[in-house]
């Protein structure tokens, strides 16, 4: 087997003899095909596969959109600690320095039956500037769109002036509040938590949001009281938005686009690179349709050599690619493309999402850099060419329209399928024009295609012997050029059968 690339030695008329091939034939040469490949051994799941499979795949709906609870309080209090205690996994970014929580993030929770979503925030601080103002700013966001607060102090610390900041925010938003004094982990602790009474929000719950102690009592309090549904559902759909990742390394402006296509300052943003730790989901309006936008962290180096919060942000990174649908790759177009660039894209292609290439910072570009920015793409994004690729500016908005046109091409190709029939026409006219080269007195063939799912779309080749990498990427090339797939990877895989020995 060669890593060498296939270069057909001849031109096809692959394109004009299918279009003039009907549905009739191409179900005739189909099952054809697919008699030739019953001579062959095939395993159960051979059969399951050329079946078929449901196309119709369905959006999760939501039946209704649980209640919100914003967790407040000042830096390094434990909130993010308790949240993990509260949702039953470490998903929160956690570290023992104040000020790793920077925007307002949501979690989905549940407690003895009930359905909640849970809002951490960043450090709550009086009088601040710069970034700790920005922080403060949204959670006083995530107070005024929650049913419910859970106000979080110190117990060992006691009440401090910031606190008492915070009960003045509090009392002005006018929502309903649970105070937990956390870092309660004894009963010898619980004197302290005693006396956070003169906060004035009633009784003060002692938890422990490291050990586990005392949250039960507080969730059921809570879980009694909340809703059955949000007082903010208006913004979701019926069948819930499409997911979009953005993602990129740190300082290339992901923050910034999202704040641009909300039209507000939804997440933190500062000229310090790597503000944002957890991913910060927002829904945005975009041409009339609802789209949940995914702010990620920016991946700084590779995970093993990652630490601290920088570590757990780019496992979260990864989530959320995971839970998105097409990710918005963010590379700034005034500096050179980077090893990290092409990490963050195979990322991307590892988790098998449809792909846009977004260049931010057009505006700061000057026509000699352009020219090197070519040559760059032509060199390390060759692989990718796929992908559509748009200019933009973050800061000013500059070609933000031009952003839900390629999402729509992205995803239309990510859920695309190939009728059966067409797709074995097609092989069969390519391999009739451009035969696999012999190896070692052998020569493979394609007995039979399907395409096995969608989201990406993922073919299976039935094969006489293993294809030529290079052999296969020919195919994939020549699969985009006559069915499209602008915007989504595509997965192809051969299963080897041997004849069936009579």
């Amino acid at each position: 087997m060669t890593e060498e690339e296939y270069i057909p030695s001849t031109a096809d008329t692959v394109d004009e003899d299918l279009t003039q091939m009907s549905d009739e034939d191409h179900q005739a040469r189909t099952e054809a095909y697919l008699a030739g490949l019953q001579q062959y051994d095939l395993e159960d799941d051979d059969h399951l596969v050329l079946s078929g499979f449901d196309a119709a795949e369905e959006y999760e709906e939501r039946s209704f959109i649980p209640p919100v609870v914003a967790i407040v309080g000042r830096p390094n209090v434990g909130k993010s600690t308790l949240v993990n205690r509260i949702i039953g996994r470490r998903q929160a970014v956690v570290e023992d320095v104040p000020g790793v929580t920077r925007d307002r993030v949501f979690y989905e929770a549940e407690w003895n039956g009930k359905l909640f979503t849970v809002a951490d925030t960043g450090g709550w601080e009086y009088g601040v500037k710069g970034l700790g103002a920005k922080v403060a700013d949204q959670a006083e966001r995530a107070v005024d769109l929650a049913d419910y607060v859970i106000f979080v102090v110190d117990a060992t610390v006691g009440i401090t002036a910031t606190d008492e900041a915070i009960v003045t925010m509090l009392r002005k938003a006018s929502k309903p509040i649970l105070l937990a004094a956390n870092k309660v982990d004894g009963l010898s602790q619980e004197a302290d938590a005693s006396m956070l009474w003169g906060l004035g929000f009633g009784y003060p719950y002692p938890v422990s949001g490291l050990h586990g102690r005392g949250t039960a009592d507080l969730l059921d309090v809570l879980v009694d009281d909340l809703p059955e549904e949000s007082a903010y559902k208006d913004v979701l759909t019926a069948q819930g938005p499409r997911r979009v990742a953005i993602v990129g390394r740190p300082n290339v402006g992901k923050s910034s686009l999202l704040n641009t296509l909300a039209n507000e300052s939804r997440a933190v943003v500062d000229d310090i690179a790597g503000t944002t730790r957890d991913p910060v989901d927002e829904l945005v309006e975009l041409d009339g349709e609802v789209w949940e936008f995914i702010d990620t962290a920016g991946i700084r180096r590779r995970q093993h050599m990652a630490s601290g919060s920088d570590y757990y942000a780019s496992l979260r990174t990864r989530a959320a690619l995971d839970r998105s649908e097409v990710a918005v790759v963010l590379l700034e177009s005034s500096q050179p493309l980077s090893e990290q660039d092409v990490r963050i894209i195979q990322m991307v292609l590892d988790a098998g999402r449809a792909m846009i290439l977004a260049f931010n910072k057009w505006d700061l570009m000057n026509e000699d850099r352009r020219d090197d920015l070519e040559r760059e793409i032509d060199l390390d994004l060759q692989h990718v060419s796929w992908a559509p690729r748009i200019n933009v500016s973050a800061k000013t908005g500059w070609h933000k329209n031009r952003l839900v046109p390629a999402l729509e091409t992205a995803l239309e190709s990510w859920e695309s399928r190939i009728p059966t029939g067409k797709l074995n026409s097609f092989i069969g006219e390519l391999v009739a024009a451009h035969p696999h080269p012999v190896r070692g007195g052998k020569q493979p063939r394609i007995l039979f295609a399907t395409q096995s799912s969608t989201r990406p779309p993922k073919f299976i080749l039935f094969t006489t012997g293993f294809l030529d990498p290079g052999y296969r990427r020919f195919i994939i090339n020549r699969l985009r050029q006559f069915f499209g797939f602008e915007g989504s990877p595509i997965e192809l895989a051969m299963r080897v059968r041997e004849r069936r020995r009579r």
